[in-house]
């Protein structure tokens, strides 16, 4: 859900956030109260204090939010089923400043799978930014790594921020320019 409006909140327990641009991870404490501005892909972009905040999903519950559910898979999946769920995990990665999933938006250079020695997955990620000196940089990379390895099958995920080609809006889906106005 992307909320155009914002919806107030209250945290009833402490939680990890993220300070927006950033990237610094601080502690909120229980009782701090402000308002939801983005929930997309699990994750919840906050206004308290003047401040912004990335919320990830598994703590939805310290502000009164339903936790992101486990992945399933089956243990026989095969390698396309695997993929398929990797593109779904990754359309749910998110720019707290952005409404936009990153592979709308044409983050997503490459996603390659193979094999470990043992026989489990790994997949290897590349992504860029829409800017260089974007200060969420490792806060998303961090979110891919972490929303891929959810799959049950997939052992490892490496993801590698890369910037040739360098990113420009003609990367953006039709849709992903459609809702940030860049028609």
């Amino acid at each position: 859900m992307y909320s155009r409006s914002s919806e107030p909140i209250r945290f009833d327990r402490d939680a990890e956030v993220v300070m927006v641009p950033s990237g610094e991870r601080v502690n909120m404490p229980a009782g701090s109260i402000g308002y939801i501005t983005q929930a997309l892909g699990g994750s919840y972009t906050l206004f308290i204090e003047g401040n912004m905040f990335r919320l990830h999903g598994v703590d939805a519950d310290a502000i009164g939010k339903e936790p992101v559910p486990p992945i399933e898979m089956p243990a026989d999946a095969t390698d396309e089923q695997v993929e398929q769920m990797v593109w779904q995990q990754l359309r749910t990665c998110f720019d707290p400043e952005i409404p936009v999933n990153i592979v709308e938006l044409g983050l997503v250079y490459k996603v390659e799978m193979s094999r470990t020695e043992s026989g489990e997955r790994k997949v290897s990620v590349d992504m860029t930014l829409t800017a260089p000196a974007c200060g969420m940089g490792e806060i998303l990379i961090d979110d891919v790594r972490s929303k891929v390895e959810m799959i049950p099958t997939v052992a490892e995920c490496d993801v590698e921020l890369v910037f040739d080609p360098p990113w420009n809006r003609t990367m953006m889906s039709e849709l992903a320019k459609l809702e940030t106005g860049m028609m």
